[in-house]
């Protein structure tokens, strides 16, 4: 039953990728480089016993497909900006940012990112409504019946999937991917302004995710998580992936967490992912799972899982003030992204601390 649940987790994982994938062939980025971003991710989690998937996130692709003039610019930046969190994570320097921020603030963050995910959900939802109602309602019935991330993900993206698949009979079409050429070709990178300036865009934005992220996993699996260890792995991933031209890949919430093999589900999700891209078989499989298809699993695990109990270590902590420090930061990172609320709860804690309120 366990192995069981550790392979449906990971396919979980892999329908959950499909439509961010999608997502960064609309941006420009290849999908067969991809593959080796996952080969990497596969390995290091092998050799580090590592709970903490990567893969496709949306707000990295955002920015990485959004900023520069054209495509070789966007993949130097990807690439100089791994380069750059390969040496922090080296040097440890994100186990001692959590040690000195404290766990008022880095409660604070996780919490604030529950918020952003059921906001996502919501969001979600609301663009598509067939399937967000589908995807919601059956995530929800599952995760209360069970108590279960596994099942959830599983069920809520099947039966959102199947209820797309008899919305499409009735008309509804999806948008063509634009055409990219495919292959390991192998990039010319670039440094001016503009690039220096997108990586270092980057590197601030997967310092806060990747604390953030790397520490829910770590507590959905029950396990205790290295972040500087899985911000070397998603940084070489990401320098193999865009040398060729392929898309970042990041940190991220994977249901793999919470199957009774961590480790095991998610280096087979990654493994599965990798065959996907390497065969071409992305934008075919991908046209069958609407990216609506994930809003009631992303819901259930921003309100029910990550926002409860981070929520209360926040906003009732000992020190005088904390309660502040905490909203302060939860707020912050729901409204823009983890790192700035890292910032906006040490500069909250420093001066309340400056003012004797703390």
């Amino acid at each position: 039953m366990d192995i069981w649940k550790d392979i449906l987790a990971a396919l979980s994982g892999v329908l959950n990728a499909l439509p961010q994938g999608l997502l960064a062939m609309t941006f420009g980025f290849a999908s067969i480089p991809t593959a080796l971003a996952f080969v990497v991710g596969a390995a290091g989690n092998m050799a580090t016993s590592n709970v903490a998937v990567i893969s496709y996130q949306a707000e990295t692709l955002t920015l990485a497909g959004t900023m520069g003039r054209n495509m070789r610019e966007r993949l130097s930046m990807i690439f100089f900006g791994a380069a750059i969190l390969a040496v922090i994570g080296l040097f440890g320097v994100l186990e001692g940012i959590i040690d000195w921020i404290g766990p008022v603030v880095t409660s604070g963050m996780m919490a604030g990112v529950g918020i952003m995910l059921a906001k996502v959900a919501w969001d979600m939802a609301r663009a598509d409504r067939l399937i967000g109602i589908v995807s919601m309602a059956s995530a929800l019935l599952t995760y209360i019946a069970t108590a279960d991330l596994v099942y959830t993900i599983t069920v809520s993206v099947v039966l959102s999937s199947i209820a797309y698949a008899f919305a499409k009979k009735g008309g509804t079409k999806s948008e063509p991917i634009p055409s990219i050429k495919e292959g390991f070709i192998r990039q010319r990178l670039v440094m001016n302004p503009s690039v220096l300036r997108g990586a270092l865009a980057l590197v601030c934005l997967n310092i806060g995710a990747n604390i953030a992220f790397g520490k829910i996993n770590g507590e959905i699996a029950g396990a205790d998580v290295n972040v500087d260890t899985i911000t070397v792995i998603s940084s070489l991933a990401d320098m193999a992936s865009s040398f060729f031209g392929g898309a970042p890949v990041e940190i991220v919430i994977s249901a793999t967490a919470s199957a009774p093999h961590a480790v095991l589900s998610g280096v087979l999700m990654m493994i599965l992912m990798a065959a996907i891209l390497v065969t071409g078989l992305l934008p075919k499989i991908g046209k069958f799972v609407p990216s609506a298809s994930i809003a009631g699993f992303l819901f259930v695990l921003g309100a029910f899982v990550t926002l409860p109990g981070n929520a209360i270590a926040s906003l009732t902590g000992e020190e005088a003030g904390s309660g502040i420090t905490g909203a302060v930061t939860m707020i912050i990172t729901a409204l823009t992204d983890p790192f700035f609320g890292m910032l906006a709860g040490v500069v909250t804690d420093f001066l309340l601390g400056l003012f004797g309120a703390a």
